[in-house]
């Protein structure tokens, strides 16, 4: 046994662990026996040391057993289980898109979602503002609806991968939040745990992405394919483009009103949200043996859409996990509306060449739509609509997008941040990608 200290001491010293030093190291994590102070030391080490390859899928398979590993044996599926996992984004909704939309084609989709994070929305806290929606259901209840449903989005139980919950936040508090080893190890534990056949990542790239620049976010993905991989897991990942918000709006419950516009409307579905939700579920097909190629994934995903069955399969997990039953025919009386409503109106006629897509998520943390500590309830109804994309043209005094407030004072001080957000000019510049590319 190796005195933790002497642990932490190898990774200062940047000498390579073995695998016993890390599952020895995440074991005290768990138990106790490892300190605070203990576990930020060695998240410093390792942010300015970073690890190998092997460091780093030891540390995700000890993160993963650390608590319950799921076992679908008992369910005897006809068909493959797999997974979708983004590194946040602001109107990046598509996870209550393609979760039924696999389903419907065959796949079972055990989605085990975060809260929000900084200036990035999170899944959790859009299907919280669902009447009596369940996201801590217990682990059988859980993976019955997967069973019955195809997909169930829940949040991270207390026995899955709690070693990383502790670690996480550390870091969190300790600046060690953006090692990409150990975020790599965060992702891939709690989706290890759910004993996945196949995972797709979403690595956002762009004004409002996680990670800084586009070389930060490659080395993220091909950090995530390799661990994941080298862990037993079948891993790709996909760059999205986050320079704009991937739909028009951004916030809770109304993010929920563009999902079911999107399942239930061929005329309401966004062409860029479209485009990412198809690239993902393509690659979620074909990783889990659904689709030969992409043209057969595309083909089957967009008859689920058309048929209704991705909507019917979001219709019955919403209501398996305890929410209404008539969501899809009745959203206004259930997910409410902000009662004030005001433009961020253009000052000047142009084409817009630039959104500070992180300005845009964070006025809806400010409006209340997030949190500033963990412990903050969240307005469901406040955010925004209407948001214009890059490359539009816009007349003076025409909206840049919608502030949904509680008050009139918050939405005209969300007014006041937002309008510089927005870049206009009277030539149009060039527009990222949507998709910039796949890493196996």
């Amino acid at each position: 046994m190796s005195l933790t200290q002497e642990i932490i001491r190898k990774k200062r010293d940047k000498e390579e662990l073995e695998a016993n030093e890390i599952a020895e190291f995440v074991r005290g994590v768990v138990d106790g026996s490892v300190t605070d102070s203990q576990v930020a030391a060695f998240a410093m080490a390792v942010y300015f040391n970073d690890m190998s390859l092997d460091e780093c899928v030891a540390l995700t398979l000890a993160q993963r057993d650390s608590g319950q590993v799921l076992n679908w044996q008992a369910f005897d599926l006809p068909g493959p289980v797999i997974d979708k996992h983004s590194t946040g984004g602001v109107g990046d909704l598509t996870s209550l898109l393609l979760g039924p939309m696999v389903a419907a084609c065959g796949g079972f989709v055990p989605m085990i979602s975060g809260r929000g994070l900084g200036h990035t929305g999170g899944t959790l806290d859009k299907l919280a503002s669902i009447p009596d929606y369940n996201v801590t259901p217990d682990t059988s209840l859980f993976q019955r609806i997967v069973r019955e449903v195809g997909v169930a989005i829940i949040g991270q139980t207390a026995q899955l991968a709690p070693a990383d919950r502790r670690i996480y936040a550390i870091r969190d508090v300790t600046a060690t939040v953006e090692s990409v080893a150990m975020i790599t190890a965060s992702i891939l534990s709690k989706k290890l745990a759910a004993s996945l056949g196949a995972l797709t990542m979403d690595i956002k790239v762009g004004s409002g992405a996680f990670m800084p620049t586009y070389e930060e976010s490659l080395r993220l993905a091909r950090s995530i394919v390799d661990v994941g991989n080298g862990a037993g897991l079948k891993t790709a990942a996909v760059l999205t483009d986050m320079n704009q918000p991937l739909a028009a709006c951004a916030g809770n419950a109304l993010e929920i009103r563009c999902a079911i516009d999107y399942l239930t409307q061929p005329t309401r579905r966004p062409r860029r949200l479209h485009d990412v939700t198809l690239a993902l579920a393509t690659q979620m097909l074909m990783s889990g043996g659904l689709a030969d190629d992409q043209a057969q994934a595309r083909s089957k995903l967009e008859s689920a859409l058309d048929s209704g069955a991705a909507a019917e399969r979001f219709a019955m997990m919403i209501s398996a996990l305890g929410g209404p039953r008539d969501l899809l025919d009745a959203p206004e009386r259930h997910l409410g509306r902000a009662p004030v409503v005001l433009p961020v109106a253009a000052r000047e006629a142009g084409f817009v060449t630039h959104i500070n897509c992180r300005a845009l998520g964070l006025a809806v943390v400010s409006l209340g739509g997030g949190r500033h500590r963990p412990e903050d309830l969240i307005d469901y109804q406040v955010g925004l609509t209407d948001c214009v994309e890059l490359g539009q043209y816009v007349e003076k005094g025409e909206p840049l997008a919608l502030i949904h407030a509680r008050d009139r004072q918050a939405a005209e001080q969300a007014v006041s941040e937002l309008r510089p957000t927005f870049a206009l000019d009277a030539s149009a510049a060039a527009i990222p990608a949507t998709v910039y590319g796949l890493v196996e």
